[in-house]
């Protein structure tokens, strides 16, 4: 008889714990800015980059020009970014909050650092 052999296919179920965590918050932050997109250019945005239509499939089934289908895309993936910017830029500064006097204590320490080796 032959010898079967099962080969396990890579999947989410590989992932650990943080890792599922912290793809489930960026997609979060995606879905939120891509819902947030003017409808006009979140269609665009969905069947371009999603679906991955071409310009042509997408002008057709639009309607549309297909200069307004890369004008659209474009201006799509450039609120996208703005808005993942502003929401990550967000996020940092409660994942590295100020510290204060800490942060004084650890800058004085690199400046004496720094100074003892000048001399």
């Amino acid at each position: 008889m032959d010898e079967v052999r099962v080969i396990p296919f890579p999947g989410p179920q590989d992932l650990d714990p943080e890792a599922e965590a912290q793809r489930s918050d960026a997609r979060r932050i995606l879905e939120k800015a891509i819902d947030n997109l003017p409808p006009d250019f979140r269609i665009v945005y969905m069947m371009r980059d999603v679906e991955d239509c071409s310009v042509e499939e997408t002008a057709e089934q639009l309607a549309l020009n297909p200069t307004t289908v890369r004008t659209r895309l474009f201006r799509a993936r450039k609120l996208l970014r703005e808005a993942l910017e502003k929401s990550l830029s967000e996020g940092a500064a409660s994942v590295f909050p100020f510290q204060g006097r800490r942060c004084a204590r650890i800058t004085e320490r690199v400046l004496a650092i720094l100074a003892s080796r000048r001399h």
